[in-house]
């Protein structure tokens, strides 16, 4: 009788520990029968539409940087960039899906329901989608691969794909430890606006550069208002984001940082030559709505709406700053 109580404890003690290891091992039913039919607005809404504008964002600064080299279109390789960089989206999208469905992670969500985590579909299902938008990043990379000669390429996109994956893949995804916004910065700002820019020009200007680290940091501002919104969630799923990690209010001023330096960035392309670039400051129209419910939410449900600001700011920016460099 002394024993049982024990024992009882130890159980709940081994609850409380953080998910860990393989997530195919995880408690998400797989039994048919707990599996409801999906309707196409139950995919659709997995696909995450608010965060597509993110992968639009790079192509759009990438390739009006190439232009101001080569003073040509190459909207073929515009094009199969623009492939690779929205299905690499929806393939992580769907692949977090998966992931922090069966670990459990997205059980108490606040945003929109999860196929895994909802028992809508079976995990595998939901995995087999997201590695099919993946190969399909990968052929059009590869087809850009062909087109320029530089062969280089196929390894970086292996890079991209690992990290899309290990997001919140694997034993122990990035994404659970606080570094989630640095590889967003790395690989929806720098990777995917100078590799567009150097596939159609051979040539990183600075132009490109500049604004590569704009486009990154509103991406991270897109992450931060998903982070932020998720915030209690993620302590009690033991998921340690850089939101759970720093809190609100720093999160909110890292949120109104990012958004500022990036139009600042902006600002100073327009000082040095590109006065279009001014008309980045009307992308705030959004911008601006999504600090202040940052600042001032009530309900995290609030954030799902900065979080579409944000990305409607993020393309908006993208594509003044295009007509500003090939205008």
């Amino acid at each position: 009788m002394a024993g049982t109580p024990s024992k009882k404890r130890t159980t709940a003690g081994r609850r409380k520990q953080p998910p860990r290891g393989n997530p195919q091992k995880a408690h998400v039913p797989r039994d048919p029968a707990h599996v409801a039919k999906p309707t196409a607005r139950d995919w659709i809404g997995a696909a995450r539409l608010r965060t597509l504008p993110l992968a639009i964002t790079p192509i759009l600064v990438g390739t009006g940087a190439a232009i101001l080299v080569v003073d040509v279109f190459h909207w073929v390789i515009a094009l199969f960039c623009l492939i690779v960089s929205v299905s690499l989206q929806i393939g992580v999208n769907y692949a977090n899906d998966y992931s922090d469905g069966i670990r459990g992670t997205d059980d108490f969500r606040v945003g929109p329901a999860r196929l895994t985590a909802g028992r809508k579909v079976k995990p595998r299902t939901v995995l087999i989608v997201a590695l099919a938008f993946f190969a399909i990043a990968a052929v059009a990379g590869l087809a850009i691969t062909i087109r320029t000669q530089q062969w280089w390429l196929i390894a970086a996109g292996a890079v991209c794909i690992l990290a899309a994956w290990f997001y919140t893949g694997g034993k122990r995804p990035y994404g659970y430890y606080g570094l989630g916004e640095l590889f967003v910065f790395v690989f929806f700002g720098l990777v995917a606006t100078l590799g567009t820019t150097w596939v159609q020009a051979f040539a990183l200007p600075q132009e490109a550069w500049f604004g590569a680290v704009g486009v990154g940091l509103i991406a991270c501002a897109v992450l931060l208002a998903n982070n932020l919104r998720d915030i209690d969630q993620d302590r009690a799923a033991h998921k340690r984001t850089l939101t759970v990690l720093i809190g609100r209010t720093a999160t909110r001023w890292l949120f109104t940082v990012f958004l500022l330096v990036a139009f600042a960035i902006a600002a100073f392309l327009a000082w040095i030559g590109y006065p279009i670039a001014w008309l980045t400051l009307l992308a705030l129209l959004a911008g601006a709505p999504a600090i202040l419910i940052v600042w001032t939410y009530r309900d995290p449900r609030e954030l799902v709406v900065a979080l579409g600001l944000t990305s409607l700011t993020s393309v908006a920016y993208g594509a003044f700053l295009m007509w500003a460099f090939i205008g």
